[in-house]
């Protein structure tokens, strides 16, 4: 079955050498976590979409620069098809706070963490550590949704 790719931006926050992980499993279904960000709506811009994405789900105004990942996930049975565009974002405003609901109730917990800290969570994609903390861009090439 063949659907269109699905196109998402996502962003890389380092804060006090930490990174910001968001877990966007509703009702806690999964340990999986990942970048904050999501689906690109038509007629705004990547950054705009990122932005708004970030805010939504944690509470923090961004300034969004340059594009940092390409990474690609599919799910051969159903045929999802994702392609993610990572950004390296600063924080411009505001705080994490267990009292911000993400309005749409996808992502329900969000922290920073150090990289040590990441070897002991699960986390996608794969190659986030060495982006964040890296200084070129990246490829992720086809890599099978987890969940």
């Amino acid at each position: 079955m063949s659907r269109p790719h699905r196109l998402a931006c996502r962003a890389v926050i380092l804060h006090e050498n930490r990174l910001l992980l968001v877990n966007a499993w509703p009702g806690g279904h999964s340990d999986l976590w990942c970048a904050p960000g999501g689906g690109a709506e038509t007629g705004a811009s990547l950054p705009d979409n990122l932005a708004r994405e970030v805010h939504e789900e944690t509470g923090l105004t961004v300034a969004v620069g340059p594009p940092c990942l390409v990474n690609e996930y599919h799910e051969p049975r159903s045929g999802f098809h994702q392609v993610e565009i990572f950004f390296r974002c600063t924080i411009e405003d505001g705080t994490l706070s267990d009292a911000w609901r993400d309005p749409e109730g996808v992502v329900h917990t969000r922290r920073f963490v150090t990289r040590d800290e990441m070897a002991g969570l699960r986390f996608k994609p794969d190659s986030l550590p060495e982006v964040a903390w890296g200084t070129g861009p990246g490829y992720d090439p086809l890599e099978l949704l987890a969940r």
